[in-house]
């Protein structure tokens, strides 16, 4: 099941040529591409799901959801897992010096 959380919007801004948002939900502040929903602006409320705004919907809405989902516990996803329970970091790339270097055929 896929569930979509209305969070209000806060702030926009660009990222890499990306519309990007911060969007609170209930307290807690999430980075958000809006992207899909490209009309939307500061004070709207947003449907958002794994990090993408898909909708607009009205305040009274976004708050009937929110509680719908709040009483049925569908908004644990909100929170960081704990310390112990996030995956390592990975390096991803690195600096290869010249002398590191290897030539290909």
């Amino acid at each position: 099941m896929c569930l979509a959380i209305p969070g209000k919007v806060l702030e926009t801004h660009l990222d890499h040529e990306m519309r990007m948002a911060k969007v609170e939900f209930g307290g807690i502040i999430k980075r958000i591409c809006l992207e899909y929903v490209p009309e939307a602006k500061i004070g709207d409320y947003v449907l958002v799901h794994v990090g993408f705004a898909l909708a607009i919907v009205d305040e009274e809405e976004a708050k009937r959801i929110y509680e719908m989902l709040e009483s049925m516990g569908g908004l644990e996803e909100l929170n960081d897992p704990p310390e112990s329970e996030r995956p390592p970091t990975q390096t991803l790339w690195r600096r290869v010096e010249p002398s590191e270097a290897v030539s290909l055929p």
